[in-house]
């Protein structure tokens, strides 16, 4: 098996354990280059709210790096809260919790977002 076939093997178990519980889920996806951030229902069927490096706001500066994941994280907590969406299921798509995808929940716990 791949890398990346692992990786989506280890969050399809996360993906399955959330929607047993039914609370919305904060999904994080990483590329070398870019930080991605979303918020979607339980079952996953609506998105919330979305965030990423691609933004206007967060283009300028490097947007690989952990305080470019921090600007996701504090702008996800924002777009969420926003959309009513207070407490949610951290998603961390198979990555390990450091680093980047570390950095992003952290910023987003600081902005407000309950998990």
């Amino acid at each position: 098996m791949s890398a990346n076939n692992e990786r989506l093997r280890r969050a399809r178990k996360v993906r399955m354990k959330i929607r047993e519980l039914g609370t919305n889920r904060l999904c994080v996806h990483r590329t070398p280059r870019h930080m991605y951030a979303q918020v979607t229902t339980a079952d996953g069927s609506q998105v919330l709210a979305t965030a990423s490096t691609l933004d206007k706001e967060l283009r300028q500066g490097a947007t690989g790096n952990v305080d470019a994941a921090k600007k996701v994280g504090q702008l996800i907590a924002e777009r969420a809260k926003a959309a009513g969406v207070e407490q949610v299921a951290f998603d961390r798509s198979g990555y390990r919790y450091h680093g980047r995808v570390q950095a992003l929940a952290d910023a987003a716990r600081e902005a407000g977002l309950q998990f």
